[in-house]
């Protein structure tokens, strides 16, 4: 007679992560070397064009300046599409149900989904400082900070991800998510500029993106300059990931979207 499976909490996890991991990695080509040639192109276009025109900080090279901008928005955008497509994609084509058929639990889902996207957000921003490093010289003068903005920038966008990914039905949807909100709020979020060089209107309005305070903060971590002090960024930053996880979570464990 054979003895019984046992059960532990931790596999429902590793297999959700691992094949949320694959779904990424089996396709890198469109979801990891992508996004690192776009954001060659915006460096190619912005700090090439402007190179010795702008000068955000004192003695710092535009097209410097730029890179950490450009890797930290590679990680949010990246960390919401794998989340949010994912889950989009698999209640369109119904393959949603092999996931919620087996006894796991919310927290599961949750952390499998989150892990994922954070993963892919993370490889995504490492990739664009391989690539820019050839063309940039760039220095990482406190690598906490950097590291501590990416995985919470990182884990925003994945929480916001898997709220997208259970709200939206169809592509149509999940593109509202993404061009209404996403898009502007990272490119409006200094990115390309030191929102000090803006009038005083828009940078107390700039002040209200949550995604300034991540690449801010990141950007401090390569030059120890910014615009807010990175304590505040990082309190910021985690309050808001506190928020969207109970709010993914709660939705979760009522199936919203999940359960007809």
């Amino acid at each position: 007679m054979n003895a019984p499976v046992e059960f532990h909490p931790l596999h429902g996890f590793y297999t959700l992560f691992r094949k949320e991991w694959l779904r990424f990695w089996k396709v890198s080509v469109q979801t990891v070397l992508a996004p690192v040639l776009t954001v060659l192109l915006f460096l190619v276009v912005f700090a090439y064009s402007l190179r010795g025109r702008v000068e955000i900080f004192p003695g710092l090279e535009y097209s410097t300046f730029l890179v950490p901008g450009l890797a930290m928005m590679a990680v949010l955008q990246n960390a919401f599409a794998n989340s949010s497509s994912s889950l989009m994609q698999s209640k369109m084509t119904g393959n949603i149900i092999f996931v919620l058929l087996p006894p796991f639990s919310y927290g599961e889902f949750f952390f499998a989904y989150l892990l994922a996207a954070m993963a892919r957000g993370v490889v995504v921003g490492l990739g664009v400082l391989l690539a820019t490093m050839w063309f940039v010289d760039i220095r990482l003068e406190h690598p906490a900070w950097t590291i501590a903005f990416a995985l919470s920038g990182s884990g925003v966008m994945g929480a916001l991800g898997i709220i997208a990914g259970l709200h939206s039905d169809k592509v149509d949807e999940l593109s509202l998510f993404t061009n209404f909100i996403i898009l502007p709020l990272t490119f409006l979020s200094g990115v390309f500029y030191s929102v000090r060089s803006l009038p005083g209107f828009w940078q107390k309005l700039s002040f209200f993106n949550p995604i300034l305070y991540m690449v801010d903060g990141f950007r401090y971590g390569f030059f120890g300059r910014s615009d807010v002090s990175p304590w505040l960024s990082l309190a910021i930053v985690g309050a808001s990931f506190f928020a969207l996880s109970c709010l993914t979570l709660w939705l979760l464990r009522t199936g919203y979207k999940l359960r007809y």
